[in-house]
């Protein structure tokens, strides 16, 4: 009788306390060092995935989700970022310059000494990310328009005055 009760029990616990499904969790991604030109990224999930020191030269990430992800000197030129989220994402020595940001969310992201030059910001979102004064003096020069997703200002979001 008191193992049929410890059985019942235990089936309850199991029952009541179960792991998350494999296909729930996904392993990021590495990209390191990769030669990587002109590849198709859009509408991805590529949370906290590996991208440092490559070469996405022309990529297309419109629409992607990178949150949390390492872009260190990578090289980003003429890239679609359209409405990509890089909440969190360290993207620090990258070069944006000739992309479109145009509504990707920069939130917490860390960008230092990264590049923008010609760089399409309507409506992107840098709510607290760390960017150097002399990045945001440019970004501001140009700075317009509002975040579709979060609802905030470009020029806001970056401080300008």
């Amino acid at each position: 009788m008191i193992i049929r009760w410890l059985a019942t029990i235990l089936l309850l616990c199991i029952t009541c306390w179960s792991l998350p499904a494999l296909a729930d969790w996904t392993m990021p991604m590495s990209f390191s060092n990769a030669e990587l030109k002109g590849h198709d990224f859009s509408g991805q999930e590529l949370q906290g995935s590996e991208f440092s020191n490559a070469n996405l030269e022309g990529a297309n990430f419109r629409d992607a989700d990178v949150r949390g992800a390492v872009f260190s000197a990578s090289v980003l030129t003429l890239a679609d970022l359209h409405g990509a989220d890089f909440t969190n994402a360290l993207a620090d020595q990258a070069k944006f310059d000739g992309s479109d940001l145009s509504d990707a969310n920069f939130t917490e992201a860390i960008l230092l000494r990264s590049t923008f030059v010609d760089t399409n910001i309507t409506g992107a979102d840098f709510t607290e990310a760390i960017l150097d004064s002399a990045q945001v003096k440019e970004l501001c020069a140009r700075a317009d328009g509002t975040n579709a997703k979060t609802q905030v200002d470009t020029r806001e979001s970056l401080g300008c005055r």
